[in-house]
């Protein structure tokens, strides 16, 4: 064996635990600052240590732990800040949402709706848990990502169905004037979570096929590269379906992240920024037809244009009251456990946890939550940019997009930015569909990652060219 493969593979055995023990390391600090925060809330509210401290540290340690092993075993090579990166956020979504559920005007309305009051952070934790259990599956089901190019459209139709599902009578769902829900055995499941993923593969596997066509076939006008008309089909296709979404089940937030993942991956497939020209213009003349007929859509448009105004108040306060707890947390926030963002209701601890985090945290901490979510955005990106194959390429750019669109649709509309969506906060809002897939998400990312950065094998010896070597004078 030559030196050079001696070299290589030392540098394979050793590096692979390196980037495991630091990934433990980095997970520790991801159990231990939830507990803490834990902690700090029982103090805030009560004087005392929470009961419940011991069993919830033990409970977030073990799912850690549990992916970290998995990891370690069947993807030694992967990015080492992805898993800590979720486990800290899903832990502090956790912390909140036991806060909030320790407010007695939220139990007041709970009992006051049905009749009873059920906490959310033990559901919270046992979807968490199903959620470290996709993960594993992931990794130990698919070996190579590559697998996934060979269902392109199989994604297609799979995408279809679940986007569909809340259309269908008696299994889909009206919550909040949204139809994005559908009830299975006494579950309610957001399908669109989880077609995110499978668009991504679909739009991955597509792209790489179609992409040259849609690159190099376009004419030059006003500096910029116009697609023919027979290369706008898919966008087109993907622009009417994001409007039918957004007709049919008016849910803004899908259809923003179904139409802005696909333009982001047809912008890297492509690198031709007239599709960022279209995406954009074409999304916006979607939106703003179909707020001027469809009443929930401009209803949510109202709301955010005039937050305050009387008419927009008599029907939804939450808005104003998000604002108003941003706007008292200040710089440093209030404290854990010492803001008054229950007052948005139900929804504090789903769609406006933010709110939340932003008065009792204030802009430092909501500042260090986005920096938490774009570390995730950018080592999904480094993973696209380390990737060896064309398909890891797009897909992980495309999970990553998708990731980072619902972050900024989801605190944009919170925060007034943008009209509010019917999306929830990823790994940090209440809500099973939402924890489960993006655990998923995760794990194909660190699959992606593995496979990307995992030595390439050592050349076979050549005994011919040996013994030449041996043999020449």
């Amino acid at each position: 064996m030559s030196s050079s493969t001696t070299h290589t593979s030392t540098i394979g055995a050793i590096g692979a635990p390196s980037r495991r023990n630091t990934e433990l390391a980095l997970l520790a600090f991801a159990v231990v600052i939830p507990l803490f925060a834990y902690i700090n809330v029982g103090l805030a509210i009560d004087g005392r240590l929470p009961s419940g401290m011991l069993g919830y540290g033990c409970g977030l340690g073990l799912l850690a732990s549990v992916g970290h092993i998995v990891v370690r075993r069947y993807a030694p090579y992967a990015d080492p800040l992805l898993l800590p990166l979720a486990t800290l956020l899903n832990g502090l979504g956790l912390v909140v949402i036991w806060r909030l559920d320790q407010s007695e005007k939220l139990q007041g309305l709970a009992k006051a709706a049905t009749g009873s009051f059920s906490p959310s952070a033990p559901k919270q934790l046992m979807y968490s848990a199903i959620g470290i259990a996709l993960l594993v599956a992931v990794l130990l089901v698919l070996k190579d990502h590559r697998v996934l190019q060979r269902y392109t459209y199989i994604s297609m139709v799979a995408s279809l169905v679940l986007l569909l599902l809340p259309l269908v009578p008696g299994l889909g769902m009206n919550v909040f004037g949204a139809k994005i829900w559908i009830s299975v055995g006494g579950f309610s499941i957001q399908p669109g979570e989880f077609a995110k993923i499978v668009i991504a593969i679909f739009f991955a596997g597509y792209l790489m096929v179609k992409r040259d066509a849609l690159a190099l076939a376009s004419r030059r006008f006003m500096g910029l590269y116009l697609p023919r008309g027979r290369d706008l089909g898919p966008i087109v296709v993907v622009w009417a379906m994001s409007i039918l979404i957004l007709i049919f089940e008016t849910d803004l937030g899908t259809s923003l992240l179904f139409f802005g993942m696909f333009v982001v991956m047809l912008y890297v497939a492509t690198e031709r920024t007239s599709w960022i020209v279209f995406g954009l213009v074409m999304s916006s003349v979607g939106a703003v037809g179909v707020a001027t007929f469809e009443p929930h859509v401009k209803q949510r448009v109202d709301g955010w244009l005039n937050p305050f105004s009387d008419t927009v108040l008599a029907q939804s306060d939450q808005i104003a009251q998000s604002l108003m707890a941003f706007g008292s947390g200040g710089v440093l926030g209030t404290g854990l456990g010492q803001g008054h963002s229950d007052l948005i209701g139900f929804a504090a601890n789903s769609d406006f946890i933010l709110a939340t985090f932003g008065e009792e945290l204030g802009l430092a901490g909501v500042m260090a939550i986005l920096l938490l979510y774009g570390l995730i955005v950018e080592r999904g990106v480094r993973t696209a940019l380390a990737a060896r194959d064309p398909f890891g390429k797009l897909l992980a750019i495309g999970l990553s997009g998708a990731f980072a669109i619902q972050v900024f649709v989801v605190s944009g509309g919170v925060m007034g930015l943008i009209p509010l969506t019917g999306m929830t906060m990823p790994f940090l809002a209440n809500g099973g569909s939402s924890v489960i897939a993006n655990w998923a998400l995760i794990g194909i990312l660190i699959r992606i990652s593995d496979t990307a950065r995992r030595p390439a094998p050592a050349p076979a010896p050549n005994p011919d060219a040996e013994m030449t070597q041996v043999v020449r004078p």
